[in-house]
């Protein structure tokens, strides 16, 4: 995909990356640089609702104990 930068360093961000980034006016989005030099956009504005199962479930629950235990583990690293 290709966009055009206008006198203003403004772009129009193509409408098939607008949908797959489910753009909307009013949305922001992140510019991120790679160690390889590739630059990324990301969508910085995501509703909550997609957060959903992002994350999977721990196999069991973990007690605050275990919680505090490992924080303090890694402060000591």
């Amino acid at each position: 995909m290709l966009a055009t930068m206008t006198s203003k360093g403004q772009i129009t961000i193509p409408k098939q990356a607008r949908d797959a980034l489910q753009l909307h006016p009013g949305d922001r989005v992140e510019f991120v640089f790679g160690d390889d030099g590739r630059l990324f956009l990301l969508s910085a504005t995501r509703p909550i609702g997609s957060l959903k199962g992002m994350l999977p479930k721990p196999a069991r629950p973990v007690s605050l104990e275990e919680m505090d235990a490992a924080i303090a583990a890694s402060a000591r690293t």
